[in-house]
């Protein structure tokens, strides 16, 4: 393991995080005020709780979950884009380095970034209402298996763009919709049962059940079902990236 070249590509990919304070930092704590506020206080006032949990409390799963998905694509689909755009990325391929060390930095840094913003969010939350962890183990757990795994889609979809519209249609046209509609600010049981139904197929559904139920101790769906879900995705996108590699799919070209 060529742990040299890690830690410079997962330095370089930090470096820059930083580098943009406001838009890493400041921009999450703000967007996750607007939604307490909104949401907090217009519809909160209607939903006082939903199965004894205050709503305020409720969404704040769902608000951590919403930016750490959104910031681990991101950062993940920019880190590799933009070699493959300025044309280093052929530098990087003909250096030392095997593909499992290259993804080790680009997605290390990309889901410890997420992790910083989940983690901010977290705190933001506490300045509104007042949360209480009950299986805090597992809330990192989930936390950081999601960071990971959604760091990974980023990467595959930084090596599949051509361009940077391309590296927005998925996070917007797909992902954020998914995040929507997967329970966020409501629980699934709210819905009709046909709705409840349909709603089952939606895969975010199990990464927000999951880490709600780390809060609060209730789940829209089991919590194994939850963890086996991300733990199938992981893998998938780990799949998918070793093909990747393996047929210079959009690397060589």
């Amino acid at each position: 393991m060529n742990w040299t070249a890690v830690y410079a590509i997962f330095r370089f990919e930090m470096n820059r995080f930083f580098r943009t304070f406001m838009q890493s930092f400041i921009s999450p704590v703000i967007s996750t005020s607007l939604y307490f506020v909104v949401f907090g206080a217009a519809i909160g006032s209607r939903i006082q709780e939903i199965e004894g949990v205050s709503y305020g409390a409720f969404i704040v799963p769902g608000l951590i979950m919403l930016s750490v998905i959104t910031q681990a694509i991101s950062n993940g689909s920019f880190g590799i884009y933009f070699p493959k755009f300025i044309g280093t990325i052929y530098e990087l391929l003909s250096a030392p380095i095997n593909f499992f060390e290259i993804v080790l930095g680009y997605v290390g840094a990309a889901a410890l970034k997420a992790l910083f913003i989940g983690v901010m969010i977290l705190v933001t939350s506490t300045l509104f209402v007042d949360i209480t962890i009950a299986h805090p183990v597992m809330m990192l757990v989930f936390l950081v298996l999601t960071c990971v795994s959604f760091s990974l889609l980023g990467f595959i979809l930084g090596i599949w763009a051509k361009s940077f519209e391309q590296l927005q249609i998925v996070p917007l046209l797909v992902v954020t919709p998914l995040i929507f509609l997967g329970g966020s600010f409501y629980s699934i049981s709210m819905l009709p049962p046909v709705w409840q139904t349909i709603t089952l197929f939606n895969p975010v559904v199990y990464l927000i059940s999951g880490f709600r139920w780390a809060f609060f101790g209730m789940a829209d769906v089991p919590v194994g079902w939850s963890l086996l879900a991300i733990a199938v995705f992981t893998l998938g996108c780990l799949a998918v990236i070793g093909w990747i590699f393996k047929s210079g799919w959009r690397l060589r070209s």
